[in-house]
C-alpha cells in the first residue's frame, strides 16, 4: 500500500514533462526561448513509437536533460477504443499533424524553435542511445 501511495504522489505532484497542447507550449517557448520537441506517436499500436518512448524519452538521462532544456509535446493517435482521446484533443493533434506531419509518419519527431521553424526531424525510431539523441539536440541548440 505504501508503494502505491508513493507512486500516486509522484504522479500527482511531479511536473509532467509532456504536453498535448502545441499552441500553449509554443506560447511558453516564446517567453522562455526554449526549443520544442514534438513527437507524433501511435501509443497503442506503433511498435517503434512505444520503443522510442520507453528507451529514449522515458530514460533518466533524457528526462533530466529535457526538464531544463526543452518543452515537449506529444501528438498521440491511438487506435484502441479504450485509449481514445477527447474530441478537442483529436482536433489539436490533427491540426498539428496538418502543419508538421502531413504524410502521417509514426513515430515522427521534430525539433522546432519558438516560432515553429523546424530545426531537425527524426523519421522513425532513431537508432541511437538517449545520450546520442540528446547530443543531436545540443548540436542544434548551440548553433
Amino acid at each position: 500500500m505504501k508503494s502505491i501511495s508513493i507512486a500516486l504522489f509522484a504522479f500527482l505532484f511531479v511536473p509532467q514533462l509532456w504536453s498535448s497542447n502545441f499552441p500553449e507550449t509554443q506560447k511558453k517557448a516564446k517567453t522562455t526561448h526554449q526549443l520544442i520537441l514534438v513527437n507524433f506517436s501511435g501509443s497503442d499500436w506503433c511498435g517503434p513509437c512505444i520503443r522510442l518512448r520507453e528507451e529514449i524519452f522515458e530514460s533518466t538521462v533524457f528526462e533530466k536533460y529535457a526538464s531544463t532544456n526543452l518543452l515537449l509535446v506529444r501528438a498521440d493517435f491511438p487506435r484502441q477504443k479504450k485509449n481514445q482521446l477527447s474530441k478537442e484533443q483529436v482536433k489539436l493533434n490533427e491540426s498539428l499533424a496538418e502543419q508538421y506531419n502531413k504524410d502521417g509518419r509514426f513515430p515522427f519527431t521534430l525539433l522546432v524553435d519558438e516560432n515553429g521553424k523546424v530545426l531537425k526531424t527524426w523519421d522513425g525510431y532513431p537508432d541511437e542511445t538517449p545520450e546520442q539523441f540528446i547530443s543531436d539536440i545540443v548540436k542544434i541548440s548551440t548553433k
